[in-house]
């Protein structure tokens, strides 16, 4: 079988928000790819020419419970490769307050922590509670799963604009 299906494979064995997190090596540099590995759950997705130590420190930030790829890169590939419509029913979305709701929308337009603290005048730490909030909440791994569910239920689309944007 290929990444993709071992990685959805894996993480359907294990079920649970303390499951195995998943790094993709690959050599496809392909978008379709690296959202098709994101959407299978993957936490990461990395070149087979990486070098030894930016994959061991992928490999800690990724355990850590962080996404491997920067918010701008997960929001170009989910607003190219979402569905156009939303998915039925509110994915749990209906569980988070309306503030979890903004920061979800705004994680997923690729705000950092420190970009959300500003923009919501709050801590980083409160953010980081926030975030946290939302991930146990709809049962998620990290950031990317997050963003993948916001374009997904259609809590945000395609061209709603970026960190400053509209």
């Amino acid at each position: 079988m290929d990444g993709l299906e071992a990685t959805r494979r894996i993480l359907s064995a294990a079920r649970g928000g303390d499951g195995p997190r998943i790094i993709m090596l690959t050599t496809f540099d392909l978008d379709q790819y690296v959202y098709a590995a994101l959407a299978a759950g993957a936490s990461g997705f990395l070149l087979k020419d990486v070098s030894p130590e930016h994959l061991v420190a992928a490999v800690r930030l990724v355990r850590c419970g962080d996404a491997l790829l920067a918010p701008s890169i997960t929001r170009r590939l989910v607003e190219r490769f979402a569905p156009r419509q939303a998915v039925s029913g509110d994915a749990g979305l209906s569980a988070l307050t309306p503030r979890e709701l903004e920061v979800l929308g705004l994680v997923a337009r690729g705000l950092s922590n420190a970009e959300l603290a500003a923009a919501l005048t709050l801590s980083e730490a409160t953010v980081k509670t926030h975030v946290a909030r939302i991930l146990a909440k709809l049962q998620l791994r990290d950031r990317v799963q997050a963003v993948v569910l916001a374009y997904e239920t259609g809590l945000v689309s395609a061209g709603q604009g970026g960190p400053g944007g509209p």
